[in-house]
């Protein structure tokens, strides 16, 4: 349903935005628990899709990463203007914002995306998703699904979120946008963050690789394959407790990659269970938790990352515990509550 709605919406988009200089979204890709199949609370679901953004014709999308922090980069989606004059000569509709005057943009073109959804020469984060909800109420009115669900925006500064319910069906929606690095499966995201970063600011984010890291776990495991069970179970469990979904994803990952997916059935359940909370243990003994994607040599060659980074050093996930002892302490304290649970 959703990812039906998303294509639609992308194909209203690419016919309203015809000949303006919007970015240009692309095929929405499904990321996140619900899309990888361990979502712990059915009733909770947040079905989040990333939308690709391309840019528009006569301009360019420039990464400038903040290379000091290494887990979950800062970076700034700079836009630039591209001389068109060569398109213009071959009678496509479009003037060269770089060579004609800006009296005559005015009068002849829309205007250009540094004008629009840019603060200074960057992409702002918070400019882009109050466009995409704007034209979202007016998609909707378009879409045949209008005729049959209820759409709900929510608020939201980061990211576009929206309820669709019909009758006693109801899903939560979060759609974010992205850019991409080069050809990779690495993308720069609009998801929310701690409060206060500047708008212009977008994160470096895995999702798209880690949702295609299950997808070819799905497609290479036994059809009665578990390792979404034992997820699930262990993240409902660690609802109340300090640990993150994501470390304990992080784990499961990491066992995905080195015990054999024939292993993950049914039979081998509690098995499975106990090899996770050994390994979360031990992780949190040695304070070191190792990031899935960054540094992974094993990681599969399937899914396109850029060449620096199975070669790097993996970021530790659980450094603050290496540098807070209170942390430390109060982690295994919830480990030992979570086996008790």
């Amino acid at each position: 349903v959703i990812m039906d709605l998303m294509e639609k919406l992308t194909h209203i988009f690419g016919q309203g935005l015809f000949n303006s200089f919007y970015p240009v979204p692309q095929k929405a890709i499904g990321v996140g628990n619900a899309f990888e199949g361990w979502s712990p609370h059915a009733q909770d679901v947040v079905y989040c899709v990333l939308v690709p953004l391309s840019p528009p014709p006569g301009h360019a999308f420039h990464l400038e990463l903040d290379t000091a922090g290494v887990l979950q980069r800062n970076c700034c989606v700079r836009v630039e203007l591209l001389c068109t004059c060569t398109r213009e000569k071959l009678g496509e509709d479009m003037i060269c914002f770089l060579h004609h005057s800006e009296e005559e943009l005015r009068r002849k073109q829309d205007p250009s995306l540094l004008h629009t959804l840019c603060t200074g020469s960057y992409l702002d984060v918070e400019k882009t998703v109050h466009w995409f909800y704007r034209f979202v109420r007016v998609a909707w009115l378009l879409l045949p699904q209008s005729r049959h669900w209820h759409l709900m925006l929510q608020p939201s500064s980061r990211s576009c979120k929206f309820q669709l319910s019909k009758d006693q069906e109801s899903f939560m929606v979060e759609v974010i946008f992205g850019v991409q690095q080069g050809d990779s499966d690495i993308f720069v995201g609009s998801q929310p963050t701690v409060a206060g970063i500047p708008s212009t600011t977008w994160l470096e984010t895995y999702a798209v690789v880690e949702a295609k890291f299950f997808r070819h776990i799905s497609r290479q495991a036994p059809q009665d394959s578990w390792h979404c069970k034992c997820l699930q179970l262990l993240s409902s469990i660690l609802m109340g407790v300090g640990f993150s979904s994501y470390a304990l994803k992080t784990v499961v990952m990491h066992l995905l990659n080195t015990i054999p997916l024939t292993q993950w059935c049914r039979k081998d359940f509690q098995q499975r269970l106990m090899d996770t909370l050994k390994y979360l243990r031990c992780s949190l003994e040695t304070k070191q938790l190792n990031h899935f994607v960054i540094g992974n040599e094993r990681f599969p060659m399937e899914i396109s990352l850029p060449s620096e980074f199975r070669v790097a050093e993996a970021p530790n996930l659980f450094q603050h515990l290496a540098s807070n002892p209170d942390a430390h302490v109060k982690a295994m304290q919830e480990y030992v509550h979570l086996l008790h649970q």
